[in-house]
């Protein structure tokens, strides 16, 4: 139980207890139904809607519950340990709703939000394109302005939530040439817009139950007060998001690196060999001492840039560290559960096999692990101020 090492203040240890009831009690039964199926799991959206989670961290004015990003990402965090398609799904309704909570106007949020922030709605959020992915100046989709309205023309790619959504939070080009990054702007597009479709899911080698579709935007007229923000915004807008994203990101994969650590430690001391648990012979229980190691260092990097956060600190090069973090330790972690579990590992009686699939895309999604990389770099030559430059953390 990671949260309870963390927290000490009793109201957020009230709500990581509630949403781990839910996790284990409610969603527990379904997982391997539905990941097998490939289906959208919407009851499970719908039960966490119903206990406030998609609306956590957004003020108490604008519909969510206050709560601070601290303890938000534990709670992706217990639900990302049993079912990361669905920790992820939430991760990115959070941003796609970022948008409008910070730069939408006040007659915008109070129209909008409180169904997107009360759990009876599911953003996506669409930003790359089959050209345009750790390039987002690079995009190409079009917005035209005629009278009143916007006419959206393009496609995107990679769209989490892509064809289920209610909603969808796009950038779009109001001038200038791909490259760039001052002619992109930010739009909310209702999933019932005429002109507005999605492709079938990809075929996926994980996240089965997260939906990931291209979207297609064919003449897609909306009203001019659906631009969020001001044109030429929208870079601006898709950066910060992405911040707050791969926090979120973070939270998945340290939760993902959780449950498969519990799956390995149990298997182990189960399953003998020898005349012992195998959990006492040395190679192996010093395997698992670096996966909890792992862990442990994974869930500390994200949560000090989620402190950061709420202390409303710059947190961009935390959130770029802890992605890097915790998704290369999620890949890691995963990878020796199925060591650890040996032949039953690569077979799919056992969840690790499912894990070590869904954490890879982690490296990838929210921009790749290459990308934090430069992002990090870009901070250490840009914000350098002496040994001293820490002392913030």
């Amino acid at each position: 139980m990671p949260a309870r090492r963390i927290l000490d203040n009793e109201e957020h240890l009230a709500v990581i207890e509630m949403v781990r009831d839910v996790v284990t009690n409610r969603l527990a039964p379904q997982v391997a139904k539905i990941e097998e199926a490939r289906q959208f799991p919407q009851d499970a959206f719908r039960m966490l809607g119903e206990i406030g989670v998609p609306g956590m961290v957004y003020p108490e004015e604008l519909g969510g519950a206050g709560m601070p990003t601290e303890l938000y990402l534990q709670t992706l965090e217990e639900i990302g340990a049993l079912w990361a398609s669905v920790a992820v799904g939430v991760s990115v309704h959070t941003p796609s709703c970022f948008p409008l909570a910070t730069f939408g106007t006040r007659e915008q949020q109070q129209r909008w939000l409180p169904e997107m922030l009360g759990g009876t709605q599911v953003g996506a959020y669409s930003l790359s394109e089959a050209h345009a992915g750790s390039d987002p100046a690079a995009l190409a989709m079009r917005a035209r302005r005629e009278g009143d309205s916007y006419v959206l023309n393009g496609s995107k790619a990679w769209v989490t939530n892509g064809g289920f959504a209610d909603f969808d939070t796009v950038m779009a080009r109001t001038s200038g040439e791909p490259g760039d990054g001052k002619g992109i702007s930010c739009f909310l597009v209702p999933a019932d817009t005429p002109g507005f479709s999605a492709g079938p899911p990809e075929r996926k080698m994980g996240l089965t139950g997260s939906p990931t579709a291209a979207l297609t935007f064919d003449d897609v007229r909306i009203p001019a007060d659906q631009r969020i923000g001001e044109e030429g915004q929208g870079l601006k807008i898709a950066l910060a998001a992405l911040d707050s994203g791969r926090l979120g990101i973070s939270a998945c994969a340290t939760g993902l690196a959780q449950g498969a650590l519990d799956a390995a430690v149990d298997y182990a001391q189960e399953r003998a060999t020898f005349g012992q648990p195998i959990i006492e012979h040395q190679g192996l229980a010093f395997l698992l001492a670096d996966m909890e190691a792992a862990v442990t260092s994974s869930r500390a990097t994200m949560l000090a840039a989620a402190r950061l956060k709420d202390l409303g600190e710059p947190f961009a090069e935390e959130a770029s560290v802890a992605k890097l973090v915790t998704t290369d330790g999620a890949m890691k972690v995963t990878t020796d559960a199925v060591q650890v579990l040996g032949g039953a590992g690569y077979t799919r009686d056992f969840p690790v096999e499912r894990y070590m699939r869904e954490a890879k895309v982690m490296q990838i999604f929210e921009g790749t692990n290459q990308i934090q990389r430069m992002v990090i770099a870009r901070h250490l030559h840009r914000d350098n101020s002496g040994p001293l430059r820490s002392s913030r953390t």
